[in-house]
């Protein structure tokens, strides 16, 4: 579902993650570094408070991404979020996260993608 474009654009570029509060509101942070594995988008949590409380809560999720030419993609889906096990170990393991916490990981599992126009 994620193509190869929209996994280079994913990874080269910083993203907006959109979450929805306990009150029904928009949580939208800046997220860095992430990488598409086995057609998910993978994120680290290294200082995430709310979104994860939001995501455990109610996992739909938004991403919006684009390049420097202005190609990009919105993602929506559910998100899971994992503090142990091999999702953790993954993002423990890459080298963006060689001088971060990486206490945790988001995964995020698309069911629409939207390319920009």
């Amino acid at each position: 579902m994620i193509s190869e474009e929209a996994k280079k654009i994913i990874e080269d570029n910083a993203l907006a993650l959109a979450t929805i509060t306990d009150k029904g509101e928009p949580y939208v942070i800046g997220v860095a570094g992430c990488k598409v594995k086995d057609d998910k988008i993978v994120i680290t949590d290294n200082y995430m408070k709310s979104t994860v409380e939001n995501i455990k809560r109610i996992p739909k999720v938004a991403l919006v991404v684009w390049d420097k030419k202005m190609n990009g993609y919105q993602f929506l889906g559910q998100a899971e979020y994992f503090n142990d096990g091999d999702w953790v170990k993954y993002v423990k393991g890459l080298k963006e996260n060689k001088d971060t916490p990486a206490k945790g990981a988001v995964i995020v599992e698309v069911n629409k993608v939207i390319k920009s126009a």
